[in-house]
């Protein structure tokens, strides 16, 4: 995979403004960890992507925990003896606590306190609120409207249901040149939340759409999961080859005009964790690299000690670190269509280091090489860039020893790994060096402590 074809991927902010287009069509569906809002959602992707959708029967066991009920919603609403909507799920899906019991009947109005949600310091916004395991029922609604309920008595419909179904997500599977996987995940469990869900999703569905038409020494797993449970779910389902996933990354939060924030995976130093940060370093935009810690999305599955996959998390403003999080404010408008396509172009440049990462060794190690002979000297001659690339090509030839790969090298040259790659492909067509066949990595699945 050559970085100019990667770059001809994106069309400046066209993509971005595809990607926008696409959380739009999304926004205004219903998710939750089950139900009928996800299949939609999964069937709206499936227009851009061969995704096959999994479908596990409610009650399943996933190691210590058990698939729930699905749950559906038709209707919701908070009214008025008199008939009048004061709180309506159809103006806004967040206006229900996720996975609400089915409510009817005439409340005193200090009976709803406990059921009504509001945020005081942000009076305008309604907030996001759930109660997946733990059957119970409520409203969010901003803190202004709150104050308004000053009836004696309130009608409450909550319109859903909680039966015996299915949780669904969806999966793709791009082949590659091996089985070697690199995994792709994101949630899709939120309702109408753009940055935290949306962004995530937009992002993974374009990135396969751009690499269908990439030749691949990887595979790639792409999965749409609802949060937790989901990733839960998928790794009781697929334990058995967890241990082709060479590396790994969790998308989300990835729309924000905030700068770039990568989490280490537990591992802190596998080979995905070292590409992302060697991008981040040579992209020439802030960013902020943290280690990993047991809370987050869903790389703390993924990481967790019987696995110990190398999955990381890729976010912009980290969760809960804007105030727009969780909140009717993580819109259409807070999303920005250049923060999207400059994460999808960051995560392209990382399969690029990773597709590319060979392990090269020198065909004449002995004293180093006549480059000038050979016209390496005269390809660079009179460029600006011409010292750096010189470098590179000394770089190459020293630590062509099939102990170092591309990427250990661009780390030790302090050099982007598009120079130091460009530097290989000079010197294997001169026949100076070669790959070299020993596995790049050793196994990550299934390590433990």
């Amino acid at each position: 995979m050559e970085v100019e074809n990667i770059k001809g991927v994106l069309a400046t902010t066209e993509e971005g403004r595809a990607l926008h287009e696409l959380m739009r069509v999304l926004f205004p569906i219903c998710r939750s960890i089950t139900g009928e809002g996800v299949r939609e959602t999964l069937r709206h992707l499936q227009q851009h992507i061969p995704l096959k959708v999994q479908e596990v029967p409610s009650g399943t066991q996933v190691f210590d925990w058990t698939v729930p009920l699905e749950w559906n919603i038709r209707d919701a609403y908070l009214a008025t003896t008199r008939g009048e909507r004061v709180i309506d799920f159809r103006e806004n899906n967040l206006h229900v606590v996720s996975y609400s019991v089915p409510v009817r009947g005439r409340f005193k109005r200090e009976d709803l306190d406990g059921h009504l949600h509001s945020l005081p310091d942000k009076p305008d916004w309604i907030p996001y609120r759930t109660s997946y395991y733990k059957e119970n029922w409520g409203f969010c609604l901003p803190h202004r409207r709150l104050a308004e309920l000053t009836e004696p008595e309130y009608e409450v419909c909550i319109d859903s249901s909680l039966l015996p179904g299915h949780l669904s997500y969806g999966e793709l599977l791009l082949p590659g040149a091996t089985e070697e996987e690199i995994l792709i995940s994101c949630h899709i469990c939120h309702p109408s939340l753009c940055n935290d869900n949306l962004s995530g999703v937009a992002v993974a569905t374009y990135l396969a759409k751009a690499l269908q038409g990439m030749a691949r020494r990887f595979s790639y797993r792409f999965v749409f999961i609802p949060g937790t449970i989901g990733s839960i779910t998928w790794l009781a389902q697929n334990r058995e080859r967890t241990h082709f996933i060479r590396h790994g990354v969790v998308l989300t939060g990835i729309g924000d005009s905030g700068h770039v924030t990568y989490k280490r995976s537990r591992q802190g130093n596998a080979d995905v964790d070292r590409a992302i940060v060697h991008v981040l370093k040579h992209c020439g935009k802030e960013h902020r690299v943290v280690d990993f810690s047991p809370y987050g999305y869903d790389e703390r599955q993924y990481c967790s000690p019987g696995f110990n996959l190398p999955v990381g998390c890729f976010m912009r403003t980290s969760h809960g670190e804007y105030a727009e999080y969780h909140t009717s404010a993580d819109n259409l408008d807070f999303v920005v269509p250049q923060a999207l396509h400059e994460s999808l172009e960051i995560l392209l440049q990382v399969v690029y280091v990773l597709e590319n990462n060979i392990r090269p060794i020198s065909t004449n190690p002995h004293c180093e090489p006549q480059l000038g002979k050979r016209g390496l000297y005269r390809a660079i001659a009179g460029q600006k860039e011409g010292a750096q690339r010189e470098m590179a090509l000394l770089w190459v030839l020293n630590l062509s020893d099939g102990k170092h790969t591309l990427l250990d090298i661009a780390e030790r040259a302090d050099t982007p790994f598009e120079v130091i790659h460009a530097a290989a492909q000079a010197l294997r067509n001169c026949h100076l060096i070669a790959e070299s066949k020993e596995p790049l990595t050793q196994r990550h699945g299934g390590d433990g402590l």
